[in-house]
Parts: C-alpha cells; sequence; structure tokens
C-alpha cells in the first residue's frame, strides 16, 4: 500500500493526516520489522513474519500487483559472501517481477 492510499483510506472521516505525519509512521514500522518497503512500487507492505530480523524476499505481479513475501534462498550466501569482503550486511530485501498464477493465463 502506499502512503497517499493510506491517507485516503483513513481521512474519510474529515482529521486525514498530512504526508510527513504517514511516512514516519511507515518507517517507524519498517524499523521495527513490522513492514518493508518495497523499492520499485515506492510501497509498503506488512511483514508476514513481524518483529524479527530476517531478510526478504518478495514475488510483485506486474498485471495485478499481487505481492507475496518469501524467504530468500541466498539471504546467508549474501551475508557470508559480504562478511568476506570485510562488509556486515544488515539488511536485504529482493524484489522479483513477473506474472502471477491467475495472470499468466
Amino acid at each position: 500500500m502506499k502512503a497517499y492510499d493510506l491517507m485516503a483510506a483513513f481521512g474519510a472521516a474529515g482529521q486525514a493526516a498530512k504526508p510527513p505525519t504517514v511516512y514516519r509512521a511507515l518507517d517507524f514500522l519498517e524499523k521495527q520489522g513490522l513492514a518493508h518497503r518495497i523499492e520499485s512500487l515506492n510501497a509498503f507492505v506488512a511483514c508476514r513474519r513481524g518483529p524479527v530480523t530476517h531478510s526478504a524476499a518478495f514475488l510483485i505481479c506486474d498485471c495485478c500487483g499481487l505481492t507475496a513475501e518469501i524467504e530468500p534462498a541466498t539471504g546467508q550466501e549474501v551475508a557470508d559472501l559480504g562478511a568476506r569482503s570485510g562488509f556486515q550486511v544488515q539488511s536485504l530485501t529482493i524484489e522479483a517481477h513477473g506474472l502471477c498464477k491467475a495472470c499468466q493465463v
């Protein structure tokens, strides 16, 4: 969901939040591990695992917008490769774009 979608959904009662407030709230949820930012869509999605630090991967349908969070198979491998180069990986997000099963027909 995009920030402006949230503002529209919760602003119906005449007390719409301003964009900076919504972005601060989304940033807070992301830092707490309760939401992920999907950069390519400039949108946020609730985390399926909750406040647990983990690598995340998303399957994103370019037709209908369906987004699914999955466990990336390469998360630990990237962290290990980074460590060998003296780099400490603190977060990893992978975005894969394509077509979901329903949109392939």
